[in-house]
């Protein structure tokens, strides 16, 4: 039998699958109380197997539970192919400079993602394009000009919303001047707390002020924050700064735990403990369900021995109810109206042919 304290801490997470079905381990993490899953394209085989799959998911949980995707547009899009509209990367869109079309494009990503039932978007990347040489970010950031990002990707975000699906700006506090890639090794950045205000915190402060659903952190270190410590994992960081300075009261969610960024130097227990203490709500952990399980054992622990606050896990696991409570929908069957009129009007002027260049997550999810 699963204790209360387990499901209070498997509550806080978000578990990725290997298959087009659910497999066992799945299933009882489902049982077990975690908040939700994430579905890459190694879940994907047409829009009707994935609209039944996330409706079976949420029928079985007998519960609300969160279903989740990377759904940018551009080089990061899980759902690609005829009915879904094919969009430019968020770079093109930022040289269009419109804020009416950045609205309009979350509205088309939430009518997509949500008539095959999912309810949150990472998206949009409020990373700033400062670095040409930066191997993950690119053109899935909107501009090099940081007040841009910031009036760019709110808007996307409030369609996201006003279309019913939970945004989630990312990668907080910054990840667009790195010259490494997380999914593959840690980026450190020298940035003085000067430079950040002025250029990578300007789009976090202006989501925070439009009161957005969800901010993912960076597996990133900052060196003038918090030597040594990933933002996922520095009370420094998520503290001081995200929900004090600039005054962030949704929920954080941590890149996930499974990137090299975190693998590669620290024990996945061990970030998903600090991270929790530091301030993350809510943990992607997306390949393998025993470091699903041992992220949340690692959890139930640290609370045992007074390591985390019980204070600190009802405050994460309140914001988390009030994300499922205010966008998780049921097991509902919309997939129909994919390539119907209303989708084509809806969409009509955005399907513009994106570089398809390769995304190492893509690359990376079918590990």
């Amino acid at each position: 039998m699963t204790s209360e304290l387990f499901r209070q801490c498997a509550k806080l997470f978000v578990v990725g699958f290997p298959g087009t079905s659910p497999d066992a381990p799945l299933e009882r993490l489902l049982d077990e109380g975690v908040a939700g899953v994430i579905l890459f394209k190694r879940n994907v085989e047409s829009p009707q197997q994935v609209a039944a799959l996330v409706r079976g998911l949420k029928t079985r949980a007998g519960r609300p539970v969160l279903a989740s995707v990377d759904q940018e547009g551009g080089r990061v899009a899980r759902l690609r192919g005829a009915p879904f509209t094919t969009l430019a990367p968020m770079r093109e869109l930022g040289r269009r400079a419109d804020a009416t079309v950045a609205t309009r494009v979350g509205r088309v990503l939430a009518y997509e993602v949500r008539s095959l039932g999912f309810d949150v978007d990472y998206a949009p990347v409020l990373d700033v394009d400062t670095n040409p040489a930066n191997p993950v970010i690119g053109d899935r950031s909107f501009s090099r000009d940081p007040h841009e990002v910031a009036r760019l990707g709110v808007a996307l975000a409030q369609g996201l919303e006003a279309g019913g699906v939970a945004s989630c700006g990312k990668h907080f506090p910054g990840h667009g001047d790195t010259a490494k890639d997380s999914h593959l090794d840690l980026p450190s950045l020298p940035h003085s707390l000067q430079r950040l205000r002025e250029v990578e915190l300007v789009p976090f402060a202006a989501a925070a002020r439009a009161r957005l659903a969800s901010l993912m952190t960076a597996h990133v270190i900052f060196d003038a924050l918090d030597p040594g410590v990933p933002a996922t994992m520095s009370q420094k960081v998520l503290g001081p700064l995200l929900r004090r300075e600039l005054g962030y009261d949704g929920v954080v969610i941590s890149d996930d735990l499974e990137m090299k960024a975190i693998a590669d130097h620290f024990s996945i227990e061990r970030a998903a403990v600090e991270g929790l203490k530091a301030g993350v709500d809510l943990f992607l952990v997306c390949h393998h369900a025993d470091v699903q399980r041992s992220a949340i054992e690692a959890v139930v622990r640290a609370v045992e021995s007074g390591q985390v606050s019980r204070e600190r896990l009802a405050e994460a696991g309140a914001r988390v109810d009030a994300l499922v409570a205010r966008f998780v929908h049921g097991p509902e069957d919309l997939v129909a109206r994919l390539g119907s009129a209303e989708h084509r009007a809806l969409a009509a002027g955005l399907d513009v042919e994106s570089s398809g260049a390769v995304d190492p997550t893509e690359v990376l999810a079918h590990r």
